[in-house]
């Protein structure tokens, strides 16, 4: 087992949304479905009947009681403020109707940009990933420079070619974070099926929940620590008393899915769901 070094910077926290420097793109560009998580449908570059004049939602507190429990799960990793004050120069599409087109086609890009840039940070932040920090740095700062571009640059980037390139890190820091980690065949899970599965107090330490189904699944008081969760589905998944403490690759998104209580250890990184309280 190679030695432990001291914590790396992480950037996580830029990667942060901040809906007040945002024009409220999530509430327009993106397409509403009629379901459990949303009351109406609602078409992509329509603004949703709650959104205000000044961009804030006019139902913010009581989303879920008024059935947009989709809209407490959504998470644009910082995109939405990118694209309305650097990408448009802080110009909203109320004011300048011809970019709106445009800008609402960007946000989406921006937005798996950004996601790619948050499991980077996590990736860089990580003591075992230093065989391959020259490589994360690079992928980092190309990633970078891609959400710097222009819209119309933004626009033809080919996000899923870049996806795949980052990935191969990504995988790489899955197997040196969790390797020594003990549990064997047991703990790989890669996309399994794992709906409404009774994982009560399992031990998944270091376990590979790639792409794992884990909707409704009974992971109360079960040890995630260092388990690679990215692209699990964690919708409805009981995490009351759980520890996620440096899983990898978790994502606010995934949190506001799952349920929790005040015994659910989560990173710094993370921001407690202020609807765990009322489900736990």
């Amino acid at each position: 087992m190679p030695p432990e070094l001291p914590l790396l910077q992480d950037d996580r926290a830029a990667l942060r949304a901040d809906c007040g420097s945002c024009f409220g793109l999530c509430c327009v560009a993106l397409t509403f479905t009629r379901s459990t998580d949303f009351a109406v449908n609602k078409e992509a570059g329509t603004p949703c009947t709650n959104l205000r004049t000044d961009f804030r939602c006019g139902i913010h507190s009581d989303l879920r009681s008024n059935g947009f429990r989709g809209c407490t799960v959504y998470d644009c990793f910082g995109a939405g403020q990118h694209v309305s004050q650097d990408t448009f120069d802080g110009t909203d599409w109320r004011k300048d109707p011809a970019t709106a087109r445009q800008m609402f086609d960007v946000f989406p890009i921006m937005r798996q940009l950004h996601e790619l840039l948050w499991y980077l940070a996590d990736a860089r932040s990580r003591p075992r990933t230093a065989p391959i920090a020259a490589e994360l740095k690079k992928a980092y700062a190309r990633t970078e420079r891609l959400t710097d571009g222009s819209p119309a640059e933004l626009a033809e980037t080919d996000v899923a070619a870049h996806r795949q390139d980052v990935n191969v890190l990504l995988l790489r820091t899955s197997e040196l974070v969790r390797q020594g980690i003990k549990g064997g065949k047991k703990k790989q899970r890669r996309g399994a099926d794992l709906i409404g599965a009774r994982l009560r107090g399992a031990d998944l330490n270091g376990a590979d929940l790639r792409g794992a189904y884990l909707i409704g699944a009974d992971l109360n008081g079960a040890d995630l620590r260092s388990a690679d969760l990215i692209g699990a589905d964690l919708r409805d998944a009981d995490l009351r008393g759980a520890d996620l403490t440096d899983a990898l690759f978790l994502t606010q998104s995934q949190a506001n899915a799952a349920k929790g209580d005040e015994r659910t250890k989560l990173s710094d990184t993370l921001t407690r769901p202020s609807h765990w309280d009322a489900t736990s």
